[in-house]
Formats: structure tokens, sequence, C-alpha cells
């Protein structure tokens, strides 16, 4: 049985793609993935699985939203142990005055290409710094996220890659209850 936390990109932010978590619980239950639970109100689930292939599993879940509550939106899959490794390779966890709540990690569907990968980094974006790792982009926003220098809509371009961000303190709980359902 493998833990795997599901984000999704744009679900309750402003007034649209409003889905209540207790409704997505229930959908994630009716996909017969067991014991769903979810964290903040932006779709986030974990569950437990035996499906091994987690790319067949995302689009079945994205189709079953979409035809659910009428919402188009990506759903981007890590298991327990991928955010373990993530966790244990945050670039900027050695570093002093880090705030949790300004770095963001970006959740890709893909991992980038070379020349995708190239592009992105010879952005300037001072005083933000950007760091690839694999399918995961780490976003350091020393001022905050209300008006950062680099906009996201760039990268966005750049990669052509379906994504999701999500902050740091929501990425450790987030593995912090994928853990304690582990230990279940």
């Amino acid at each position: 049985m493998t833990i795997v936390i599901s984000m999704l990109r744009g679900v309750n932010l402003g007034p649209h793609n409003r889905v209540k978590m207790e409704e997505l619980r229930a959908l994630y239950k009716s996909l017969e993935l067991e014991n769903p639970r979810t964290y903040v109100q932006s779709g986030n689930v974990l569950f437990k699985t035996r499906e091994p292939d987690l790319t067949k599993l995302s689009v079945r879940i994205k189709a079953a939203i979409e035809k659910r509550f009428g919402i188009n939106t990506e759903v981007i899959l890590r298991t327990a142990e991928e955010m373990r490794t993530l966790a244990a390779e945050n670039p900027f966890a050695g570093r002093k005055g880090i705030e949790p709540s300004k770095l963001l990690v970006s959740f890709l569907a893909n991992e980038p290409g070379i020349e995708a990968s190239k592009r992105l980094r010879e952005l300037d974006t001072a005083p933000e710094e950007l760091v690839i790792n694999g399918r995961e982009i780490f976003v350091y926003y020393p001022n905050g996220m209300a008006r950062p220098k680099f906009q996201w809509t760039k990268a966005d371009k750049i990669l052509n890659i379906p994504g999701t961000g999500r902050n740091w303190n929501s990425v450790t709980k987030m593995l912090q209850i994928a853990e304690e359902m582990e230990g279940e």
C-alpha cells in the first residue's frame, strides 16, 4: 500500500473552481482510494492506494473531478517517499533566516527538459531565488509573494508543463500527515 499526496491546481482560489473538501474526499473514496484525507482548502488529498502507475491514476482522478465538479484541473501526485526525498533535498534547508511561508515548491507533472531548465535558470529572478530539482522547482521570495519581481507566468511559458505550487509549511505538514498514515 502506497501513501500518495494529490495536489490540485487552482482549486478554491477566489470564487472559481470551488470544491468542498468533504465532497472531494467522497470522490476519492468512490475511486477506491483508501482513507482519503484533505489538508487545507486548496485541493490537497492524501490517500492509500495499490495502483502502481501514478500517471494513470492522475488521469483517472482528473477525469472524475471534471465529471463530478465540472472543473478541469491538473492533478499532481507524489508518494510519501518522494516527499521525504524532496524535504531532504531542500536547497534552502541549511540556510539561516529562510522563512517557510516564503519558500514555494512548484510540483511539476514531468521533469523539464535540458533546454527549458537552462532557459529558466537564465531568467533574472533577483531578489527571488530559483532552484530546479527534478520535477520540483523551489523559489524563495525573501520579500514575500505579494509583489515578487519573478512572475511565475514566465516560468509556465518556458516550461509548458502542468504544475502546482505549495509553500514549505504546507509541504512539511502534508509529509507529516503522510507519515502518520504510514504508521496506521
